[in-house]
């Protein structure tokens, strides 16, 4: 029996305003959509084009409150960019680096909703 990475989850706020947020600062475009029937939820999975590993985003209508609650946010995804500085520059511009770790050469990103998301240079 062998298992593989297939996908990890975040729920969103605004869809539109995620997918909009993961294409311009990490380049994914959207791959897949499951719209639910009776309108509930809608899922889009984002991938990069390179590994078969996808994002998937929940949007779910009955979600009433403006944030989700992401707790001390021990959690994140991590990203390897082969341009580091033209990525850095990128993500201060989007005004979106929320921790710079300048000592280990990796920093982090927050995209709409809170979510962390690592950036480290390919070596």
């Amino acid at each position: 029996m062998k298992f593989t990475f297939n996908h990890s989850n975040f729920n969103v706020v605004d869809l539109n305003k995620s997918i909009e947020f993961y294409k311009k600062a990490l380049g994914l475009e959207e791959v897949r959509r499951k719209n639910a029937e009776d309108g509930s939820f809608v899922l889009v999975y984002l991938g990069d084009g390179l590994t078969g590993y996808n994002l998937e985003l929940t949007w779910i209508r009955d979600f009433e409150k403006e944030k989700y609650e992401l707790g001390d946010n021990e959690f994140h995804l991590a990203f390897r960019v082969d341009d580091f500085d033209a990525a850095h520059k990128l993500h201060e511009e989007m005004d979106c680096i929320c921790y710079d770790n300048t000592k280990m050469g990796i920093y982090f990103i927050t995209d709409p909703d809170g979510y962390w998301l690592e950036i480290i240079p390919t070596r």
